[in-house]
Order: C-alpha cells, then sequence, then structure tokens
C-alpha cells in the first residue's frame, strides 16, 4: 500500500509552517508523529495533496509543570511525556492512561497532541483532556488561541480546528488538592484499541467527597466528561459503595456495536470499570492506594461473555 501522490513541506519554524497552511490548508495534513495519519495515508483513507511536516520545528518539543497545568508541545512523544517525572507527579493521570496507548514502538514516535488532534473517540490522551479540563493551543497565519476540550471535540475525527490552523501543544489542568485519578480500559489484547474505558477523578477533603468525575474511551461519539459530584458530594469516601456510579456511566455511554463486542457487551463493560476506576481513583485521593505504577485493563480483566455471540443483559 502506497499513499497517493503529495507535496512535502518541512518548515522549521511555527509560522512557516502556518504560512503553508494558510495558502493549501484545505488540501494539506499536519505530519508530527504520524502513528495515525500514515496509515490512513497507506490506506488512501486520506489523500491530501500537502504534508506539512513539522518534526524539524523548533520549540515543540518540551514539557512544562506550572502551578496550574502540565504543558506540552505538539512534537512531545507519548514515551517522553509517559517517563517525565515532573508531569507524572503533577498529574498521575497522564502515565496512567499512556501506559495504555498501543505498543511501544508506537509510544516512542506518536505524540500525544497528535493523538488529541485527530479526535479518535477510542484514543486515551482525548478522554484525559476532557476530564482535566485541558485546552490545545493552535496558531494560523493570523495568531493563536486556545480551545476548552470541551469545545475542541465535534465529532468522531472531527475538531474544530480551522483548516489554516496547527495544533502548537495542550495544557491539561492541575485537579485540586485531595484529588485521586485512575484509568482502566478493556481490550483484547494490551495495545488495540479498547473495547471500553474510563477514567476517573475523585477529590476528597477531609475524608468529605467534594468532586467526582468520569471520561470515557471508545464508548462516546467525542470524548466528554460525565460529572457525578451532586450524586457522591458530602459522603465519607470510605464508605460510598461507588458500583452506584455504574448505572449512571451506562446511560451516559453511547456506544457502537463492531465484530468485536455488542452494545450490551460494551455497556456492561462501562458499569463495570466505573466502579473499579472511582475505587481506585477514591483510594488514591486519600492516601489509602499509593500509586507506584499503573494498572491495565485488558480482557482478562473482564467479566466473560456470556454466549457466543457475547450477548449481555444491558
Amino acid at each position: 500500500m502506497k499513499p497517493s501522490p503529495f507535496v512535502h513541506h518541512a518548515p522549521r519554524t511555527v509560522d512557516e509552517a502556518v504560512a503553508v497552511l494558510a495558502e493549501v490548508g484545505h488540501d494539506a495534513k499536519v505530519l508530527a508523529g504520524g502513528q495515525s495519519l500514515i496509515p490512513m495515508l497507506n490506506m488512501r483513507l486520506a489523500a491530501p495533496a500537502h504534508l506539512v511536516d513539522i518534526n524539524r520545528v523548533s520549540g515543540l518539543d518540551t514539557v512544562d509543570v506550572t502551578p496550574d497545568a502540565v504543558r506540552i508541545g505538539a512534537l512531545v512523544r507519548h514515551a517522553e511525556l509517559e517517563r517525565h517525572g515532573g508531569a507524572r507527579a503533577a498529574l498521575p493521570l497522564l502515565r496512567q492512561a499512556l501506559v495504555n496507548v498501543a505498543h511501544p514502538a508506537i509510544r516512542n514516535r506518536g505524540t500525544t497532541v497528535g493523538s488529541i488532534a485527530h479526535a479518535d473517540p477510542s484514543g486515551e490522551m482525548p478522554a484525559v483532556l476532557a476530564l482535566l479540563d485541558g485546552e490545545v493551543e493552535v496558531a494560523s497565519a493570523t495568531g493563536t488561541r486556545r480551545i476548552p476540550a470541551a469545545d475542541f471535540f465535534l465529532g468522531p475525527l472531527e475538531s474544530s480546528l480551522a483548516e489554516d490552523e496547527m495544533a502548537v501543544g495542550a495544557s491539561f489542568r492541575l485537579l485540586p488538592a485531595g484529588s485521586g485519578t485512575a484509568f482502566l480500559e478493556s481490550a483484547r489484547r494490551h495495545g488495540d484499541y479498547a473495547l471500553a474505558g474510563v477514567a476517573a477523578a475523585v477529590t476528597a477533603v477531609d475524608g468529605i467527597v467534594r468532586r467526582v468525575r468520569l471520561s470515557f474511551v471508545s464508548v462516546t461519539p467525542t470524548p466528554d466528561v460525565l460529572d457525578l459530584t451532586e450524586a457522591f458530594a458530602g459522603r465519607d469516601v470510605h464508605h460510598v459503595d461507588w458500583s452506584e456510579a455504574a448505572e449512571p456511566a451506562r446511560a451516559h455511554v453511547d456506544p457502537e456495536a463492531d465484530i468485536h463486542a455488542t452494545v450490551a457487551y460494551r455497556r456492561m463493560l462501562v458499569g463495570v470499570l466505573t466502579t473499579r476506576a472511582l475505587t481506585r481513583a477514591a483510594a488514591a485521593a486519600t492516601g489509602d492506594l499509593v500509586v507506584t505504577d499503573t494498572d491495565v485493563g485488558t480482557a482478562a480483566d473482564a467479566p466473560p461473555r456470556a454466549g457466543s455471540a457475547g450477548r449481555v443483559p444491558a
């Protein structure tokens, strides 16, 4: 398989890159890590006449931890962010999610901002950006702007980036003190696209629940947030039955059936993963669980399918 012919552009600065996009953005794709784009080109699911390769652009490969956020440039590879001690300490959720992204070879080349810009609801990092109320930083020939996660994702593989704009960075907002997080997903094999995934954040102050939020992988049309704060706030975090969140989570998602799983099976996974993720996040929030590494949700963790067609009660 080979891509359609295209003109390769290799800008050295952001200004050069956006100048190209201003001219040919309607028929161009930006190449960073390429771990999603290159397969699409090879299978001719995308056939741009111009490819803007930003790998030589300086200043886009930094990770900055501020009192408010973790900010990453467009050329920061998944593996770099996964190993970054400051980012991991400030937001453990980043690494909890990143170790679930494909395989090490993919993480060594793929970029986190590129994954977000790809806007795939089956991707881990768009869900993390949504849960953390993050922003995407974009540039064009006319200036720069920041797009909140809630406004960035418009549909499957569709974002609010304009044709002449390029994502140059992303910021993940830090959680309040007393917060714990967890990320769990179920896949047929580790590294495959998840059948379902859940990112959870729980905030507890003096043992009392203050905030509960979830985001999902592979089961919603766009990455979004389910805020369950009203249902759990004010309760003793040590005595909450987190399985109570399973039904609201199942009702919130809108999964599709495919050759790997039925709608009912994906909804069931969402309920199970929600209970487990919130339990872990709450334990991390109270210090009952010290996060030294991360759990990886795999098909082995998932409840067994009922019957040869994988049908289970909704």
